[in-house]
């Protein structure tokens, strides 16, 4: 069987946490994770785009990097990439097929990232990495990913209430599960104002964590405003390149390609990580983070392009917290103007409060939100396990919101429509790799 067909077939495509089966397929495979070097990542959002700033950092200072991320939008050799290179699908094809055989010869039923994480870590040691960015899939304690021993920084990102049948039902007992990939006298970074950060210090201290708080950094209008202590380390102010000004409180305003405010808090967690991993034998300088901060990129996260004359904002939001970030850009960028979104996710999602917050202007510190007559929104049933059915999305809509809905099955179509000022596509990152996979002109 071709890759694909193996990890989307009934038998491997579900979620089954727990350890013992990854344990047992690495170890037949010589556990390569143990001689590679870990950035490890988890929480609810900001996973991906931190990973991408790290990535870009990383790359640009010359370091062979490794990352692992999910879910993919086209392809799963996405997930597996080397020096922002993706997997062959070669090599792909004859790693997945070797992890299988062992599977199937050693009766331990991996699941499908399961066997992606073990394909991971075999590519990563082949290709002799000098780091790897991995990011969790789910959870953190009993990720598949948490197998890894000694990692050179973990951070966590925001927290938020997701996946409460399998994490929690409260911030703090999913902060807790997060907290999981915290190691035993290992630096763990995340933001002060982190909704779990009372907790994620609590479970650091337990294990003697080094821990590393810190605080967003201001975005806006195409830049990051960085102090000195963000921006050059233990460096002096002297040190500074000299292309940069610097303001008399010691700040300097350097470009930065990730949109939306929300962005100052991934950019602060993987400059925090910098300064530590320069601790650890890196050499990362000033330079090389500026020029990675005006070139990253992380698709379909606030993308916007243009389309035949048409504005298409494309954002993988699903999840209330992903809203209400998509929300507050819109209105900051797009207030008074009438647009369009096609919508699509998972049955699993809190989609009722996604779309409050997406048809409605101006929600930021408001605990009603009461819909835009200047706003519509598409439903798109996108053909995916466990996509959400239109009838089960619309009957458990609020009623005031129902006029603003429909449901398209031509949502390619819909996309350049002249009636709006913007047309948004948004919702499950499976539903946005389908729609545009073949998509005719894009450049993704």
């Amino acid at each position: 069987m071709r890759a694909e067909e193996i990890l989307t077939s009934a038998g491997k495509f579900h979620i089954e946490l727990g350890l013992t089966r990854i344990l047992k397929i690495l170890e037949l495979l010589g556990n390569p994770q143990k001689d590679l070097k870990f950035i490890h990542v988890a929480g609810s959002n900001g996973k991906g785009s931190t990973c991408a700033i790290l990535e870009e950092i990383l790359v640009k200072a010359g370091y062979k990097t490794g990352k692992f991320t999910s879910p993919h939008l086209f392809s799963y050799t996405e997930r597996i990439t080397v020096n922002k290179h993706p997997i062959s699908d070669l090599d792909f094809e004859t790693i997945i097929n070797k992890i299988v055989e062992l599977d199937k010869k050693n009766n331990i039923e991996l699941t499908e990232f399961e066997i992606l994480t073990a394909a991971g870590f075999l590519y990563f040691k082949e290709k002799a990495c000098d780091i790897v960015i991995l990011e969790v899939g789910l959870g953190g304690r009993l990720d598949s990913t948490n197998v890894i021993e000694n990692p050179l920084v973990s951070i966590i990102t925001s927290i938020s209430l997701e996946h409460k049948e399998r994490l929690g039902d409260t911030i703090e007992k999913i902060a807790k599960e997060k907290a999981g990939i915290i190691k035993k006298g290992r630096p763990v970074v995340f933001l002060e104002e982190n909704r779990g950060c009372k907790i994620l210090e609590d479970e650091a201290l337990k294990k003697d964590g080094i821990i590393f708080k810190t605080k967003a950094i201001s975005v806006k209008n195409g830049c990051a405003i960085l102090s000195l202590p963000h921006y050059t380390g233990k460096t002096t102010l002297s040190d500074v390149i000299d292309d940069i000004s610097i303001s008399k409180s010691a700040a300097v305003s350097v470009k930065f390609n990730l949109k939306g405010k929300h962005q100052g808090e991934n950019l602060a967690l993987a400059l925090k990580t910098v300064e530590i991993l320069n601790t650890k034998g890196f050499k990362i300088d000033q330079k090389t983070i500026m020029g990675a901060l005006e070139t990253v990129r992380w698709k379909f996260r606030l993308d916007e392009i243009n389309y035949n004359g048409n504005k298409i904002l494309i954002d993988s939001c699903h999840n209330p917290d992903g809203a209400r970030v998509l929300s507050n850009y819109l209105n900051e960028n797009y207030k008074g103007k009438k647009i369009k979104f096609i919508f699509g996710c998972l049955k699993n999602k809190d989609y009722g409060e996604v779309l409050e917050y997406l048809l409605s202007s101006d929600t930021e510190g408001k605990d009603v939100k009461k819909p835009d007559i200047q706003r519509k929104l598409f439903f798109y049933e996108f053909d995916y396990p466990n996509a959400l059915k239109y009838e089960d999305f619309i009957k458990n809509i609020r009623a005031d919101f129902k006029p603003l809905i429909e449901k398209t099955d031509y949502p390619k179509i819909g996309i350049t429509g002249k009636d709006f000022d913007l047309t948004v596509v948004c919702g499950s990152i499976y539903m946005l790799g389908l729609l545009f996979k073949d998509f005719p002109d894009f450049n993704f």
